[in-house]
């Protein structure tokens, strides 16, 4: 008899309150800072993208600080796992939502989530595998267009730069676009399951096989290259 596929559990509400105050609590005063919006947007373009990553790569975008001792390293990692592994468990089920900031203050008049942090680490999740998805969004316009309501909120949360300016979102027309994030991801996955990269595309971007990834890739100052 054939062997049932592991069912992978999805992070709770509780341990997502844990990774996010051991975020919160361990954040730089930097730009360069996920906190777990963040974290959960990069982790996104990584699961959906066209290469997988291996924690060594993404991990140096989230934990900038030696633990302070080994059960708090322990449990962080343990939870960066299943926060990594719930994105595919939740894209099978077709229950993804992603993980949005709170606006602090001025909330726009009909929504008080932001897409600025999720946006981030989407940008950032994509940079790992940059030489991909630019080769891609350069030859195939259908990815383009796809990502657009994730650029639209990029682009309006200043995650992303414009090549000309662009009135900002009203409040439901940002609304509108964080509905779509969900069925954003689930068609930019399905696209790479079917289009795969080429062994080119590959070859240039590096991959999670490569041993030839020697170090993270400098960032694209907020801009998705097309």
């Amino acid at each position: 008899m054939d062997e049932l596929p592991a069912i992978r559990e999805i992070i709770d509400d509780a341990e997502l309150e844990v990774l996010d105050h051991y975020l919160r609590g361990h954040a730089e005063d930097s730009d360069e800072t996920l906190l777990l919006d963040g974290v959960h947007g990069m982790l996104t373009a990584l699961a959906i993208g066209p290469d997988p990553a291996l924690p060594e790569e993404w991990l140096p975008e989230v934990l900038h600080a030696p633990f302070e001792n080994p059960e708090q390293g322990a449990t962080v990692l343990e939870l960066l796992a299943k926060l990594n592994d719930s994105i595919p468990a939740e894209l099978d089920g077709e229950v993804y939502e992603p993980v949005l900031g709170e606006v602090a203050q001025e909330p726009r008049a009909s929504n008080d989530l932001s897409a600025a942090g999720w946006c981030e680490g989407f940008s950032r999740g994509i940079d790992l595998r940059a030489a991909i998805w630019e080769s891609r969004l350069a030859e195939d316009g259908e990815l383009l267009e796809m990502l657009s309501p994730i650029m639209a909120l990029a682009v309006d949360d200043g995650v992303l730069a414009a090549d000309v300016p662009i009135a900002k979102l009203e409040g439901d027309e940002y609304e509108a676009c964080l509905a779509q994030i969900p069925d954003v991801v689930e068609a930019v996955a399905h696209y790479w399951r079917v289009r795969p990269p080429t062994e080119r595309e590959r070859t240039a971007g590096g991959g999670a096989s490569s041993n030839a990834f020697g170090s993270l890739p400098a960032r694209r100052g907020g801009r998705w290259v097309h």
